[in-house]
Formats: structure tokens, C-alpha cells, sequence
């Protein structure tokens, strides 16, 4: 396998050419080392897809401490170790990332997770049964326009619609500007609309919850059972666990798909106000018209975007998504925020400390 085959691009050849750089001693050749792709990362060992094939690799604590910790898709730099130590290969450095879809970790923490790396396109996928969200849509839209890849909508299980062309309206009124699939796993000719996107090399990411049937999919397309499937709950249509871990899959086809768990939550991370802004283009547009440039679209006079709402054009639960995805980003922004503010003030109490011990000892000459 070639590494265009897993994805290679000239960004990353040119990423691993200056990692090279950075390794060479003046006069000395660069250490083995060559390029690998994260198959699915490991709290031990990683595996990694080479073009000598897949192997297996350690992270090195010094990676560990500066937060160079690769995600599945990530490319990597790595050297085959030596005999003493079990003939596993290592890590030694992680390549930019290209597209990086993230989230903010599950619970109380302010950090991030990367989910994968390196995506071109985002499937961001709703279930057409009782598990369609549209709320969740519009966090899966905002965290696509924030890792720099392309996203379409892909609403699954469309042999279960009953109103198919209603849903793909309301999908689509939640995600301006992007391309809205509806597809069956089970039906023939049921993934028609997906083979634009399976090119060979390029890689696809499928977001969703569990039991939108993300599984089931990469099944039908990889033509065999590589993962494992399990029915919804009966009464509400939602989804058990029944993928433990990220991976990376290569289709007959020559595209390479990422899927994972489902996600019960997505909170925003990374450069998510300008994610907001294209998620919400719709709400942004009417803006536009308001009578005050910084109107909150509260009780001010002459707003355009409540205007909208009471006349029917807007649906009014999008523009409280909005107000409470804007609330959640700028919580989290003072909670990033806040441990730089300690440090600043510990220097400027020390600051100040020494400047009073400099003026207590000119008084005392």
C-alpha cells in the first residue's frame, strides 16, 4: 500500500520533510524515521498503517507531557526501535493537521479532544426515526465548520422515513450551504448519493450518535461485517454502544472512513465563533437587516431576525440554539481563559512585592 493510498498529501510531505530538518545533527544524516498514519489510537501501543504495512508503536513520555498526542488519522513520524525493546516501532513526532474535528471532553474539564484528524469530508449523520434531532444537528454543523474539513448531512435509514422530503427540508434549514443525503443501508441502491465522496485516498468521518446506524453503513460500503451492529431500544429509537473506539477503514473503493462510539454530547471547542457564525449563516443574513448593528435580537426596535420569527420564516428554537450555544461558547472561553489570568496575577503580585522591598530598602539607606 502507498501512502496515497492512506491519504498523503504535499502538506504532509512537506510537514515531514521540516520534521526531518529538525532531527539532522550539522554533518549527520536524519535518524530512520518515515511517515505512518494512526489506524486507531491506544492508551499503550498505536496501531499505524505504513506502506510497508500496518505495525504497532509506543508514544514517548516527552510527546505525552507537551500534548502531542495523536488522534486516529493522525500522520506521525515514526522508527522501528531496536531488539532490546520487543521490536516495536516509536513515535517520534506528530505532523499539522490539516482538518481536526474536536470537541470539548465529556464532564467538568475545559480540554480538548480530538476526535480524527486529517478528514476531508464529515458526515454529519441523523437517523430518520424516532432519534431525529435537530438541536443536535446544529451542534454536529457548528463542530464540522470548526475543523476546517468539508460536512454534508447524512440522514440515515431512509426506508423508515415517513416523510421524507419534510425532514430533508428541516435538515437542510439547519445547515445552510451544505448538501443533505438521505440513505438506506438496507434498501438497494440505497448509498447512490454517497459515491461522490468515496474517491480513492480521501478520508470521511461519520459523526452522529449512537444508533444512527453509522456501523451499519460502514458495513454496507465496505461490503463485509467489519464492525459490530446492535437494534435500538425499543419505545425511543435510541442507540446502544456498540463501537468501543475510534479506527480508520480502508473501502474496497480506495476511500478511507473513520468511525467511532456515538457521541451523547458535543460541546464546542476550538475556533467555534466563526463556526457559529457559518452554522447559524441563516440568522447571520437576516441580522444584517436589524436596525442596530449590535442588536441581540431581545426587545430591541426594528429586529429583523424577530421580525422573522413571529411571521413564521424562522423557526424560533434555532435562534435559542444559537443564544445557548453562544452562552456555552463563552463560558468555556473563561474557562480556558482563567489559568492565564492566575499566572498574571501571581506575576504582578510578584512585581509588585519586589518593587515595595526595592522602595522599603532606599528608606532604610
Amino acid at each position: 500500500m502507498s501512502l496515497l493510498d492512506l491519504g498523503w498529501a504535499p502538506c504532509f510531505a512537506r510537514a515531514f520533510d521540516s520534521f526531518l530538518e529538525t532531527l539532522a545533527s550539522p554533518g549527520a544524516s536524519p535518524p530512520p524515521v518515515e511517515p505512518a498514519r494512526v489506524v486507531a489510537p491506544g492508551r499503550g501501543l498505536y496501531r499505524l498503517a505504513a506502506e510497508e504495512g500496518e505495525l504497532a508503536a509506543s508514544l514517548p513520555g516527552r510527546l505525552r507531557a507537551a500534548g502531542e498526542i495523536p488522534a486516529v488519522g493522525d500522520w506521525v513520524a515514526v522508527a522501528a526501535a531496536p531488539a532490546s525493546a520487543g521490536g516495536r516501532a516509536v513515535i517520534r513526532g506528530l505532523l499539522p493537521r490539516r482538518t481536526a474535528i474536536s470537541r470539548k471532553v465529556a464532564g467538568p474539564r475545559s480540554q480538548e479532544q480530538v476526535l480524527a484528524a486529517n478528514a476531508d469530508t464529515v458526515f454529519l449523520v441523523l437517523g430518520l426515526d424516532g432519534d431525529f434531532n435537530l438541536r443536535r444537528l446544529e451542534r454536529l454543523v457548528a463542530t464540522a465548520a470548526a475543523s476546517g474539513a468539508e460536512a454534508a448531512v447524512l440522514l440515515t435509514k431512509a426506508d423508515l422515513a415517513g416523510d421524507l422530503p419534510g425532514r430533508r427540508l428541516a435538515a437542510a434549514a439547519v445547515a445552510p450551504g451544505l448538501p443533505v443525503h438521505a440513505v438506506s443501508a438496507v434498501a438497494p441502491g440505497g448509498l447512490a448519493e454517497l459515491r461522490p465522496y468515496l474517491a480513492p485516498g480521501r478520508t470521511l468521518v461519520l459523526l452522529g450518535s449512537s444508533g444512527v446506524g453509522k456501523s451499519t453503513l460502514v458495513n454496507r460500503l465496505a461490503g463485509r461485517e467489519i464492525l459490530r451492529t446492535a437494534p435500538v431500544r425499543r419505545g425511543d429509537d435510541r442507540g446502544r454502544h456498540t463501537t468501543t473506539h475510534r479506527e480508520l477503514f480502508r473501502l474496497p473503493g480506495g476511500a478511507l472512513v473513520i468511525d467511532g462510539p456515538g457521541l451523547r454530547e458535543v460541546q464546542l471547542w476550538g475556533e467555534a465563533g466563526e463556526a457559529l457564525s457559518a452554522a447559524f449563516a441563516d440568522l447571520e443574513e437576516l441580522a444584517r437587516a436589524c436596525r442596530f448593528r449590535d442588536c441581540r435580537h431581545r426587545d430591541e426596535p426594528g429586529c429583523a431576525v424577530r421580525r422573522a420569527v413571529e411571521e413564521g420564516r424562522l423557526d424560533g428554537g434555532r435562534l435559542e440554539s444559537q443564544r445557548a450555544l453562544e452562552r456555552e461558547l463563552a463560558y468555556l472561553e473563561r474557562r480556558r481563559d482563567a489559568p492565564e489570568a492566575r499566572r498574571r496575577e501571581r506575576r504582578q503580585g510578584a512585581e509588585y512585592k519586589r518593587i515595595q522591598r526595592a522602595k522599603e530598602e532606599r528608606g532604610r539607606r
